[in-house]
């Protein structure tokens, strides 16, 4: 049995999550705008498309499927995820995860893949370069390295769904359902 790891960072009120998440997404609009007018590379793609929204969709369900066989078998992401589930999502209510949805499903994924893939070439080199930095943003512990990994193998995907498809809809699609369903699901389970 592993034991419970007590967070590094102090406990948050529901105000505070609430406000570092809008912080957040906000300093990384801030960011993809400057590299976007800096480095004069066009956003990524991001159109309506039927077929694109159901494989973002697809997408999101297979991830949060891998993410709870991730849970059940492997236990220091076990544990990462269990420390960082309690420290965000424990003061949140239920419909605050609307927001924990979208806020970091358009932030991350506009710098992450509308910004950071076009910038670095649009190829292989950048959906690992954009992943590995996708995963260090979830870094919220010196004990959290298998969260890191986790979320790092998440940006692979989500990455080579934009590159594949052309469009930024898919990973946000995706990672906005992700993030709905896997706290939504750890939430109930706490009720």
């Amino acid at each position: 049995m592993i034991e419970k790891q007590e967070p590094e960072i102090p406990y948050l009120t529901r105000i505070q999550v609430l406000v570092a998440m809008g912080v957040t997404a906000i300093l990384l609009w801030i960011v993809a705008k400057l590299w976007l007018q800096i480095g004069g590379i066009p956003l990524m793609s991001w159109r309506w498309s039927p077929r694109d929204f159901s494989l973002g969709i697809g997408l999101g369900l297979c991830i949060t499927g891998f993410s709870g066989l991730a849970y059940q078998y492997w236990a220091a992401y076990r544990k990462s995820a269990d420390y960082y589930l309690e420290v965000v999502l424990k003061p949140l209510v239920l419909l605050d995860l609307i927001w924990l949805g979208l806020l970091p499903g358009l932030s991350e994924e506009l710098l992450f893949r509308g910004v950071m893939l076009p910038g670095l070439g649009m190829n292989h080199f950048a959906v690992i370069l954009s992943s590995l930095c996708f995963g260090v943003l979830h870094l919220s512990g010196s004990q959290q390295w298998s969260y890191v990994i986790w979320a790092t193998v998440v940006g692979l995907f989500l990455g080579y769904s934009a590159l594949l498809s052309g469009n930024l809809l898919v990973p946000i699609v995706a990672h906005v359902l992700t993030n709905l369903l896997s706290s939504s699901l750890w939430k109930l389970k706490q009720l």
